[in-house]
């Protein structure tokens, strides 16, 4: 299987709160390759022994942005809030399923142009309803609490582009996998641990508890980052098809983003800088914060359309964050610097 088949499939799985379709797939990939584990229902680890004792983790999240109920009327239609970021500017139209006493489809509710006054704007997702067409029977289906996830399928777009929902981040657990396939049977300098946390749209939740339980010498948190398009000036930004975008903050350790960067220069690996003034936004913020601290990198895929059902990334960027990755762990790390 290759990183697109593996990327589509964990792309089109749902993974928030009790549902583990995603977690679910991404262990049965990983135990095919490595020692794999689960820490409750949606973490997975991985597992790659070295030869020392000693441990690198690299993280990547699975869980996704979501919603859940808050209210069913009596004529079929829900209220909901977020479960995570969401740009609710992209709502109105979309196409979504509920996870009620069973699967439903439903549809945010979009006012014709003919009956709007000039542009509608909302400020708050809970006044945009959701259609489901069921009248009353939606109480009998469907609850307050129940999740709600985007309804649309990873699909191909122009050359090396594809497009999806939740590749924030499960991009970056394609690469983690992929890494661990391209590594095994390898004499490997240390040990490896392939964290895929959850709760990280929720507050970087899971990668705490998991970090503590692993206890690595180093880590890098592999997510993703602004990619270049329409209104986004270039400072903000990452380029697709630029390669992984290395992290170069003060709250991460600058032997990680030197050595990245030494190592892509040395290989011929495409890569980009990502310059953040304070904290990252990751979880490589929760992860140097565990136990006694975790001397912590990031390294990010530049997607566009974060945290909307449509995001697009370049799979050449994958392929650079993979190989900057194993040439990271091949050379070992910071371990002896």
């Amino acid at each position: 299987m290759d990183i697109k088949e593996r990327l589509f499939l964990l792309s089109n799985a749902d993974g928030v709160g009790n549902i583990t379709c995603a977690s679910d797939l991404a262990y049965n990939m990983l135990k095919e390759i490595c020692t794999a584990k689960r820490q409750n229902n949606l973490t997975v680890m991985g597992f790659l022994k070295g030869k020392k004792d000693y441990t690198l983790m690299l993280d990547a999240h699975i869980d996704q942005i979501a919603m859940v109920v808050t209210n069913v009327d009596d004529n079929g239609f829900l209220t909901v809030e977020n479960a995570g970021g969401i740009d609710i500017r992209a709502l109105p139209s979309r196409r979504v399923t509920v996870y009620g006493k069973e699967k439903i489809s439903a549809v945010f509710c979009a006012t014709p142009p003919h009956l709007s006054k000039g542009a509608e704007e909302f400020d708050s997702i809970s006044k945009i309803k959701l259609d489901t067409a069921l009248g009353k029977k939606a109480n009998k289906l469907i609850s307050v609490g129940d999740y709600v996830t985007f309804d649309t399928s990873a699909s191909d777009l122009l050359e090396n582009r594809v497009c999806g929902k939740s590749f924030d981040d499960r991009a970056a657990v394609a690469c983690l996998i992929e890494v661990a396939s391209r590594l095994k049977g390898e004499k490997l300098p240390f040990n490896v641990a392939f964290l895929l946390s959850d709760s990280e749209e929720l507050g970087m939740r899971g990668v705490r508890t998991a970090t503590f339980e692993i206890n690595p010498q180093e880590a890098i948190a592999v997510d993703v980052g602004f990619g270049d398009g329409i209104g986004i000036s270039p400072e903000e930004c990452g380029k697709l098809q630029g390669g992984g975008m290395i992290g170069i903050s003060p709250t991460l350790d600058s032997r990680i983003s030197n050595k990245l960067i030494k190592l892509a220069k040395k290989a011929e690996i495409p890569y980009q800088t990502e310059v953040m003034s304070s904290t990252t936004g990751t979880n490589a913020d929760m992860i140097s914060l565990t136990r006694q601290g975790v001397p912590t990198g990031t390294l990010s895929i530049p997607i566009r359309n974060m945290h909307t059902d449509c995001e697009i990334l370049d799979l050449c960027d994958l392929d650079a964050v993979c190989d900057l990755l194993c040439e990271y762990i091949l050379s070992g790390g910071v371990m002896n610097d």
